[in-house]
């Protein structure tokens, strides 16, 4: 008689883990101006704007921990700063908007992973005391 809403309930707990460990998307609203629309439209990027994104990368090339990777990598860190130099402004636009795309830390992968296997310990632990029935591998403790 407790087993059927006991199942109920660690079904429910399950989809409600699965659903919570979904990586979630942000979206950030802002007003946009009038030339930034037409720059857009046309194919133009503004000149403060292709300065900015060009710092940007600059700044994210000279952090300590980004110089120690590209080591890592057998990159030279001046020669990686050169090249970004280089880089038209095409590609300098391009590399910033990834910037921002790009996630930090894990992917949704890991958190994905990790929540499955906290519902099956959670399941496994309530099949082992008695209280669902989900596992044919486990056996009762109160038998």
């Amino acid at each position: 008689m407790i087993r059927t809403p006991c199942r109920f309930v660690a079904g429910l707990l399950a989809a409600i883990f699965l659903f919570v460990s979904l990586p979630v998307h942000t979206v950030r609203a802002e007003l946009v101006s009038t030339g930034e629309v037409v720059a857009a439209e046309s194919g133009l990027y503004a000149k403060s704007e292709l300065s900015a994104d060009r710092d940007r990368v600059r700044a994210y090339l000279s952090r300590e921990d980004v110089r120690q990777e590209l080591e890592a990598l057998g990159i030279d860190p001046d020669e990686a700063a050169a090249r970004v130099d280089a880089l038209s402004d095409a590609e300098i636009q391009q590399i910033a908007e990834r910037m921002d795309e790009m996630p930090a830390g894990q992917g949704g992968l890991g958190i994905i992973v990790g929540a499955a296997l906290i519902v099956f310990i959670i399941l496994l632990i309530t099949d082992i005391a008695c209280v669902t029935k989900v596992f044919p591998f486990t056996r009762c403790a109160q038998q």
